[in-house]
């Protein structure tokens, strides 16, 4: 009997081919998919007592699917969109099969069945002005290093770009003499976008380069790096999570408005509300941030409480609730009639 390995070759074609060159998805997109794979492989052997080899697309019907489901949510304390983050990539997968082999069309029909869990929508946390700049005073100047923080901080707010872009970035990216100086940020999709970059960025650009770039340069050494045991590498984002979370404790001890947790993506959030503060139209903040939608801007509008309160009081009317006026107030008839006199 001919064995069923349609299920694991599709998997390394998906992760190994598909994925990162015929779409050109970046390595943590890749990674978020094969974490995915990977937990329905843990699902399938510790629940159901199969290994690896012995998955196919016949066993993976929307009910197997669905517990899969609910046990990431029991088991693994997965959230409700994070579960819908799974399932969504069990689909593109599935989807990416059916085409590849047509008989798997049913399969992914079957999967299809399965539903979107409502999940609350995330709170979007973005900084005040104050907590902002209390942030920024955190890294010692005098050192090298604290050089580096304060840019890169700096950066991440004045670009408003995603850490990957950001940790990506090398020295032939920047376009300093340009008419409009910018920074060709590379996003999803491998979609690039040219983000101006004001006067006072590019002095505390010059100042990093000074320290960090200050002679011998070639465009394609990475503007953000660390060296260990001699070696250049690229800046890992846990190095960033680091010392990011150092300055965020210190900061809330000078200033309480500093959120709890300081994160690379929180950079982003504060850009784009004070950019929609000052007067910007949604539209120019999505291609600044690199959506491809306006609808995933529109959230900067809906949390954004301040300007919904400057706006209502624009529209105030006097409704102050009038005293009592009796009825006959005015009115000799009526006041005659009513003691009885008519």
């Amino acid at each position: 009997m001919k064995v069923d390995d349609r299920f694991f070759k599709y998997v390394r074609n998906f992760l190994l081919v598909y994925l990162p060159k015929n779409r050109c998805c970046i390595e943590n997109t890749v990674k978020a998919y094969r974490d995915t794979i990977h937990l329905l492989r843990t699902f399938m052997k510790e629940q159901k007592g199969l290994s690896f080899s012995k998955i196919t697309f016949d066993r993976l019907n929307h009910v197997l699917i669905g517990e899969f489901l609910d046990w990431l949510q029991t088991k693994r304390k997965c959230s409700a969109s994070t579960r819908n983050h799974r399932l969504a990539a069990l689909k593109s997968f599935f989807k990416y099969a059916a085409q590849e082999d047509a008989s798997l069309m049913l399969a992914y029909m079957e999967l299809s069945k399965v539903p979107l869990k409502k999940a609350p929508s995330a709170a979007i946390t973005y900084m005040s002005e104050k907590a902002l700049s209390t942030l920024f005073q955190q890294p010692d100047e005098n050192t090298r290093r604290g050089i580096r923080d304060r840019f890169f901080m700096i950066f991440l707010y004045d670009t408003g770009a995603r850490i990957q872009e950001v940790l990506d970035l090398r020295l032939k990216d920047l376009h300093l003499n340009d008419s409009v100086p910018c920074v060709y940020l590379t996003g999803k999709g491998q979609k690039t976008r040219a983000v101006p970059l004001l006067k006072k960025t590019i002095q505390h650009l010059n100042l990093y380069m000074k320290h960090f770039h200050p002679e011998t340069m070639h465009n394609n050494d990475l503007l953000f790096y660390t060296v260990i045991k001699g070696k250049t590498g690229k800046m890992s984002s846990d190095n960033v999570a680091s010392f990011l979370n150092r300055y965020g404790a210190s900061a809330r001890l000078v200033c309480p408005e500093v959120p709890e947790r300081v994160h690379p993506h929180l950079f982003r959030h504060t850009r784009a509300m004070h950019l929609y503060q000052t007067g910007m139209p949604l539209s120019y903040i999505k291609d600044f941030l690199g959506h491809t939608s306006v609808n995933t801007t529109d959230i900067y509008a809906s949390v954004d409480t301040s300007m919904l309160k400057a706006a209502l009081e624009k529209t105030y009317v006097n409704n102050d609730v009038p005293k009592d006026t009796p009825v006959w107030q005015d009115n000799e008839e009526l006041l005659l009639h009513l003691c009885g006199l008519k």
